[in-house]
């Protein structure tokens, strides 16, 4: 079995790349670090800025696959008009 040149080098390329990654701690670069918010003595943390409060991902505590109640009768639930 032969496999095509163009093949082995998009191969070897890809291993090259995915082996030159970055192994130390990353620095901003460009950018400063955000500034502290007013009324606050510090610049929040970054593991502070990704965490969400309750209000932005509010937990479930309802259950919708669960047991679904009857709706009774509804006078707005009228078949299709004829055509």
């Amino acid at each position: 079995m032969r496999v095509p040149v163009p093949a082995l080098a998009l191969l070897a390329s890809l291993l090259l790349v995915a082996a030159c990654g970055k192994q130390g701690a990353l620095t901003p670069v460009g950018r400063p670090a955000p500034v502290a918010p007013v009324g606050t003595m510090r610049a929040p943390s970054p593991q502070q800025m990704l965490r969400t409060d309750a209000q932005a991902a509010p937990a479930r505590i309802d259950d919708q696959t669960g047991q679904l109640r009857d709706r009774g009768e509804d006078p707005f639930n009228l078949p299709p008009p004829k055509r």
